[in-house]
This record gives C-alpha cells, sequence and structure tokens, in this order.
C-alpha cells in the first residue's frame, strides 16, 4: 500500500473513531439523570467515607423517671419547691396532678389523692400554711380519702407556720417521721397510703430545712423529691 492510500485510512478510521465516541456520549446523556455538577463530585468524594452512625434519642419515661417502670406498676414523682419560681408538682402514670401547668399548687402542702385500684385522681388540692386557718380543712381533706387511696403531699414554700396538732396526728396516723420535725420553709415530700400497706422497699418521705448557710436559694432550701413505682393491686 503506497503512502497516499495509508493516509487516507487513517483519515476514514479517524473519523469513524469520531463519530462513534459522540454517539457513545449521546447515549449515556439519555440514560443518566441530569444531576448539577457538584453533586456529582461530592458523591464520588463520599464514596470513600464512612457513615456517620446516630444513636436514637432516649425515650421519655414516665413522669420523667430515668428508667421505666415494671409491669403492672404506677410511677410516681413528688417534687417540693424551691425558691420563689421553683413550684412543687406531683407527677402519677405521668399525669401532673399538682403543677403550675394546671394552675392548681400553691403555698403551704399541697395533696393529690389517688384510687389505687383505678389509677384515677380523686381530688387534689393546696392548703396555704403561712397565711389563713386551712389546717382544719385539709385535716377533713385528709380524712375524707377513701379507703384503699394513695396520697402524695409535698410543700410550696411554708408547710408549718399555721399546721395545727390535728393535722399533725392525722399525717404522722399515715405513716409520716417527719411531720413534727416541720421548720419554716422546709422542703418536704411525702407518699403513703390509706386502707393498705405500701411495700417496705419504697422510699416514703423526705425533708429538708432552711439554712442560711446551706439554702440553694436565699431564704429557700433547695427543692427535694422522691419517684418510684408503686405495684398495682393484685387481681
Amino acid at each position: 500500500m503506497n503512502l497516499k492510500a495509508a493516509g487516507a485510512l487513517r483519515a476514514v478510521l479517524f473519523v469513524f473513531a469520531s463519530v462513534c465516541a459522540w454517539y457513545s456520549g449521546y447515549l449515556l446523556a439519555q440514560l443518566v439523570p441530569e444531576v448539577p455538577l457538584s453533586s456529582a463530585i461530592y458523591s464520588i468524594r463520599s464514596i470513600g467515607e464512612r457513615p456517620i452512625l446516630k444513636a436514637p434519642a432516649p425515650k421519655r419515661q414516665k413522669c420523667d423517671h430515668w428508667s421505666p417502670c415494671p409491669p403492672n406498676t404506677y410511677a410516681y414523682r413528688l417534687l417540693s419547691g424551691g425558691g420563689r419560681d421553683k413550684h412543687a408538682k406531683i407527677c402519677f402514670e405521668d399525669e401532673l396532678l399538682i403543677g403550675e401547668k394546671i394552675g392548681n399548687v400553691g403555698r403551704g402542702i399541697n395533696i393529690a389523692i389517688v384510687n389505687y385500684v383505678t389509677g384515677k385522681v380523686v381530688a387534689a388540692q393546696y392548703f396555704d400554711m403561712y397565711d389563713g386557718d386551712y389546717s382544719g380543712p385539709m385535716t377533713k381533706f385528709i380524712q375524707g380519702a377513701p379507703a384503699k387511696s394513695l396520697l402524695f403531699m409535698v410543700t410550696h414554700d411554708d408547710g408549718s407556720s399555721r399546721l395545727k396538732e390535728d393535722a399533725k396526728k392525722t399525717i404522722e396516723a399515715l405513716g409520716s417521721k417527719e411531720i413534727r420535725n416541720m421548720r419554716f420553709r422546709s422542703s418536704w415530700v411525702f407518699l403513703t397510703a390509706k386502707g393498705f400497706e405500701l411495700p417496705a422497699g419504697i422510699e416514703r418521705e423526705k425533708i429538708n430545712h432552711s439554712d442560711a448557710a446551706k439554702n440553694r436559694y436565699p431564704g429557700w432550701p433547695a427543692e427535694i423529691q422522691i419517684d418510684g413505682c408503686v405495684p398495682k393491686e393484685l387481681s
């Protein structure tokens, strides 16, 4: 083959290769969806990266417990007031029985009564122990709790100044060891039962006295709490 023929063959092959390359690119463009160049570059870079594993958010427990209560138990949490703006709370089975959000917390002793069999709230009320004469009505309120009731008591601000002997005897009869130790603005929480006995291992009562050298808030001690799980009645 002479040089002229060889040159012509090379030209034909070049044109053929160019047409094939163009057609292949055209087919690829039709098959691949349009993606921004930046996204394509990011996808290529991400191939070698390790996936980031995120732990699931912890599941919220009833009454803000750290861990769930066992089956066939009631969850509860009692929190005394602390300072002017830290209001007392009583939570039972994730329902707020006493608290600022529902507008029924007040200065003095806050009490909620729950039917132990049904788990339903019977009554919830606060009794001012600093101003007025509410010790007697509080005593009647406690004594009027039906049999097989759970009673939850928490202080907010002062729960002792106008607390009379009849009230102390009534609360003491329900198992309180601290009611006679209450002082001005003592933080106090108490869980008790009427008509049945609570299991021995359940924490029932705490108290924290106001002390100028140790108070968390000016003129007020730190709030205190108890929480736990009360076994339901066995059928």
